[in-house]
């Protein structure tokens, strides 16, 4: 578990910034050096993020921050930042999370999910922030953290070289006509629901970057954390297809990159157990074999599927702890 200490710093920038004297209380750790800490001072509270150098750089979050405030999306304000010790001091959006509003009435899954779909139609209006491509070269790079930590990890000897080719083969499906900005980790963990409006709020977009507006959308409705049924993620592909007029190729782009994220996915969640210490990631890789298992149905991915079928058995699809015991 992260140690959840405020570092040494955090007191002085508080009180340099007007929360002197401010009760700092864990809030949250993920699956990257960045902690954060619930500020409570009277009636006020922020959210502490603690993105320590040279590990973190808490420049790319305020930069996209301030470019989606700009554009009218509820992203965290800053308050106040001294980025060279990587701190900022942020908007607090308070503890309502849209996983938990789903899991409590699954019944409304449908219902709760349009609104990150609709947003998500909206932030596509928008020409791309300027951060980097999503180009071809980084998708392949992602896509061989399957082979570089699943497959050893679990004693599979694999053709790599088929493995890049078979992307090759694929991911001109997943070049956008115009890139839009993508903030890669959208998901109902990190949507909250905001003051009584219940607006949707923004986290963890510091890793965003311009490209296809599938993949954003296949993010959220091919959630790694929770089970997503396929009946709503047809109908929210659905949705988001009417709202915008794309055709059958955004729906070849989907699942190309759906099927890209699920194997990265898997290797960053078998890389987070071996190389960070963090075991409890492995036990979410047999949902996203579920979900790489359906995009690999489409036959835009026979050539992705294919080397599946050559190189890992179905008794190799699944926990990578358990599979390697």
């Amino acid at each position: 578990m992260a140690d959840m200490t405020p570092p040494p710093a955090a007191a002085p920038f508080l009180a340099a910034n007007g929360w002197g004297g401010a009760r700092v209380g864990p809030l949250a750790g993920d699956a990257s050096f960045r902690r954060y800490f619930r500020v409570i001072d009277g009636a006020r509270s922020a959210v502490l993020m603690d993105a320590p150098p040279p590990h973190e750089d808490p420049r790319p979050f305020v930069a996209v921050a301030r470019w989606l405030l700009d554009r009218g999306f509820a992203a965290p304000a800053i308050i106040a930042g001294d980025m060279d010790r990587g701190l900022v001091l942020l908007e607090d959006f308070g503890d309502v999370r849209l996983r938990e509003e789903i899991d409590a009435d699954p019944a409304a899954e449908l219902l709760l999910y349009r609104p990150a779909v609709d947003l998500l139609v909206a932030l596509h209006r928008h020409p791309a922030a300027e951060v980097e491509l999503y180009d071809r070269a980084v998708l392949q790079r992602e896509a061989a953290l399957f082979v570089d930590w699943y497959c050893p990890a679990i004693g599979l000897g694999v053709d790599r070289a088929g493995w890049t080719a078979a992307w090759d083969a694929v991911l001109d499906h997943a070049r956008p006509s115009a890139p839009v900005t993508v903030l890669r980790d959208y998901h109902a963990e990190n949507l909250m629901l905001v003051g009584p409006d219940r607006r949707l709020g923004l986290l963890d977009f510091q890793d965003a970057l311009a490209g296809h507006p599938a993949y954003d959308l296949v993010s959220l409705l091919q959630d790694a954390r929770r089970d997503v049924d396929e009946g709503v993620e047809q109908a929210m592909l659905a949705h988001y297809r009417a709202a915008t007029g794309v055709g059958e190729d955004f729906a070849a782009a989907y699942h190309v990159l759906g099927a890209q994220r699920n194997a990265k996915i898997l290797g960053i969640f078998t890389r987070l157990w071996k190389r960070d210490g963090k075991p409890r990631y492995p036990a979410l890789c047999p949902r996203v074999w579920t979900y790489l298992g359906r995009d690999l149905t489409q036959p835009v991915l026979a050539p992705v599927a294919a080397w599946f079928d050559r190189n890992v058995p179905p008794d190799q699809r699944g926990d990578p702890l358990v599979l390697s015991a």
